[in-house]
């Protein structure tokens, strides 16, 4: 995938690769990776990549996205009919789609929702629109639904119980297809997943988001992003991102044929959040994050806090890469006529007057939004304060309760409606409360009270070793790109943990890592010296001046005041689960296909040790899985047949939700917490 050309539509790539023949079908690859090395020269609004010496190819973007087949040119002979147009727009990055079916405006904003991207599988679903919106103004999906049903079926008007909503035709053949072309790649693996398969995953999530499936369409380009970083050995590839991208596909595929009401609300996600008025707010800066994603976009997102402590955040992300990131906290914040930089608002109040807020949080940048600048507090005051004194393992319930796609596991209204944000803050005895239980974005932050205890190296870089209320947290960096300052940063707070301030405290916000063991990635943390002041660990710099002063001979080095080495939990405990085992062998189908979980192995013996330590549905599901790939028939001729490519698909599908599960529950249990309930799965 190269950087330097612009995102291409995911339905003119299908459309190029469709249309070529099956010869230069197989030539294709060859293709995208002798377009990955030319030249390329951009003159406006067009990109010339040279195929050749004598030959270029051009892609006209006039709004910096190639939406059409005809806006790619080659002028070689056999043009348009050649293999290098659909190269172009394979090697290109995949654009994030515009969706004229589920698109629910925004009635008071006038610029586009700056976030893009799209929530992932395991994000709670989003609550519905507050009722006080015109009943007139339905989701284009809702109409649809209506429009594809039988006229006989129609609901009496006044009706106490109506049906609930269910998948529309279109819907089901969508999620369908889907469903092939996400198992062809696993089937494949990404080894051997190439472009014209890429092209199947991307004509399937055209047609899912044309049928009104924004969510399963845009874990699909997640999926196909994930794969073109794989085969490019992008540094920045994960292998984990590919395994969740493919299981959130299947999981999505599975499910919405059968769902209905909420649950179907959820499944199909909205693009862009509906934004409703909010009256007036008086807002505290709390933190500030970079926000760097592997589909291209880059920015920054300040978190601010209300009187209840309810969070709001103020994003500014748009396509771009780490220097975007790092520049855009010292942009103005798109609200009102405030001048207030990112940095500035981290640390400063904003009044807000006719604000309008989405279901997750976001602050609508409308034209009748009025917002000035108004004093912060610190972090150790009112109402900032309160956020620390929610218990730490009530924060844990809450996060991976945030982590479900399950509307039952969240205290709200079944019909979905949250009210207003002052509305849902009000708690049973009409005090204000702060709840994470309306679908607002931050669920999964934690704020937490820690002492520097040491430091211990993994295998992705080195973690801090923090106490927290008796438990050993590892607080690891949230990004290691250099042109941010997460990483410099945690090497600096390391040094309070070796001679400068052994034991210092520190009041940090930091983001829950589901782990066997304690982990949460750092976000912001107080100035070791100042602790009414806070640093945005990925945008501010910390300087040796803000540490402590090294202790000299006879004070804290004296052995009377020394204090015992930490003791470090290693990544694997003795008497842990071996979940690992079947973990192990999801990752290897997702990056190897399906032949590789074919070979002959130690596959009984994994599966009797998981049976040992009481994991028999773990044993099943790897004998299940290694079953299903070996498998295969013959004709009568002794021919072999096609793998049954759903049934390998299935049975890997139930080893990748399985171990989630298992490993949310590992990780509530580390930290102490209840495990949240599965009640539809």
């Amino acid at each position: 995938m190269s950087p330097l050309l612009p995102p291409v539509d995911p339905s003119v790539t299908a459309q190029l690769v469709a249309a070529l023949t099956p010869r230069l079908r197989k030539r294709l690859d060859a293709g995208v990776a002798k377009l990955a090395g030319r030249p390329v020269a951009r003159d406006g609004d067009i990109v010339r990549l040279a195929v050749d010496d004598d030959t270029d190819l051009e892609l006209h973007a006039p709004d910096g996205v190639v939406t059409t087949a005809e806006a790619i040119r080659c002028g070689c002979l056999l043009a348009p009919d050649c293999l290098h147009r659909a190269a172009a727009a394979s090697a290109a990055p995949v654009a994030e789609m515009p969706d004229p079916v589920a698109e629910i405006p925004d009635p008071v904003a006038k610029i586009p929702d700056p976030v893009a991207g799209e929530p992932s599988l395991t994000e709670a679903p989003r609550t519905a629109p507050p009722t006080s919106a015109p009943a007139t103004t339905l989701p284009a999906t809702a109409a649809s639904a209506a429009d594809d049903a039988p006229a006989g079926d129609d609901v009496p008007a006044g009706a106490d119980d109506p049906a609930p909503e269910s998948a529309t035709p279109a819907q089901r053949t969508a999620a369908a297809a889907l469903h092939d072309a996400a198992a062809a790649v696993l089937e494949a693996g990404a080894d051997g997943a190439g472009a014209v398969l890429q092209a199947e995953l991307l004509r399937a999530a055209h047609t899912a988001r044309l049928a009104g499936l924004p969510r399963a369409a845009g874990r699909a380009v997640a999926a196909v992003t994930a794969l073109r970083a794989a085969r490019d050995a992008d540094p920045a590839h994960r292998l984990g991102d590919l395994t969740t991208a493919l299981r959130d596909v299947l999981l999505l595929a599975h499910r919405l044929p059968e769902a209905t009401g909420p649950e179907l609300a959820g499944l199909r996600g909205r693009v862009r959040q509906p934004y409703t008025p909010d009256g007036s707010l008086r807002l505290y800066g709390l933190f500030a994050e970079p926000v760097l994603t592997s589909t291209g976009y880059a920015g920054t997102v300040t978190w601010t806090a209300d009187a209840a402590g309810r969070l709001y955040t103020v994003p500014d992300v748009a396509p771009g890469g780490a220097e975007r990131a790092a520049g855009s906290a010292d942009r103005a914040v798109r609200i009102g006529d405030t001048s207030l930089t990112h940095r500035e608002l981290s640390r400063a109040g904003l009044a807000v007057s006719g604000a309008t807020v989405s279901p997750t949080g976001r602050l609508g940048a409308g034209a009748g939004v009025r917002a000035v600048r108004a004093p912060g507090v610190s972090w150790r005051a009112e109402p900032l304060d309160r956020l620390w004194t929610v218990p730490v393992a009530e924060q844990i319930a809450r996060a991976l309760a945030g982590d479900l796609d399950v509307p039952k596991a969240k205290n709200t209204d079944s019909g979905g409606d949250a009210g207003t944000a002052s509305e849902a803050g009000q708690a049973g005895d009409g005090t204000n409360q702060p709840t994470a239980q309306d679908g607002r974005d931050g669920r999964d932050l934690l704020f937490l009270d820690v002492t520097l205890i040491g430091t211990v190296r993994e295998a992705a870089g080195e973690c801090l070793l923090a106490d927290c209320d008796g438990l050993t947290v590892r607080l690891a960096a949230a990004h290691d790109d250099p042109a941010l300052t997460d990483r410099e940063n945690l090497r600096l707070l390391a040094l309070l943990a070796h001679g400068r301030g052994p034991g210092t405290r520190l009041r940090v916000v930091a983001r829950l890592t589901p782990a066997p063991l304690p982990r949460a990635v750092l976000l912001a943390a107080s100035r070791p010296t100042d602790p009414d002041a806070h640093v945005d660990l990925g945008l501010d710099r910390l300087r040796r001046a803000d540490l402590p002063p090294e202790p000299t001979a006879g004070t804290s080095g004296d052995a009377d005041d020394a204090r015992p080495a930490p003791t470090v939990q290693p990544a694997t405990a003795p008497g842990e689960a071996p979940v690992h085992l079947l973990r192990r062998r999801v990752h290897q189908a997702a990056s190897g296909g399906r032949r590789v979980l074919a070979f002959p192995g130690s596959k009984e013996s994994e599966a009797a040790r998981l049976r040992q330590y009481g994991l028999g549905t773990a044993g099943e599901l790897l004998t299940a899985l290694h079953a299903s790939a070996a498998e295969r028939a013959r004709d009568p001729f002794g021919r072999l047949l096609p793998a049954d490519t759903g049934r390998f698909a299935t049975a890997w599908l139930g080893a990748a939700v399985y171990t989630e599960e298992v490993d949310r529950a590992l990780c509530a249990a580390a930290w102490g917490a209840s495990s949240p309930g599965l009640d539809s799965r």
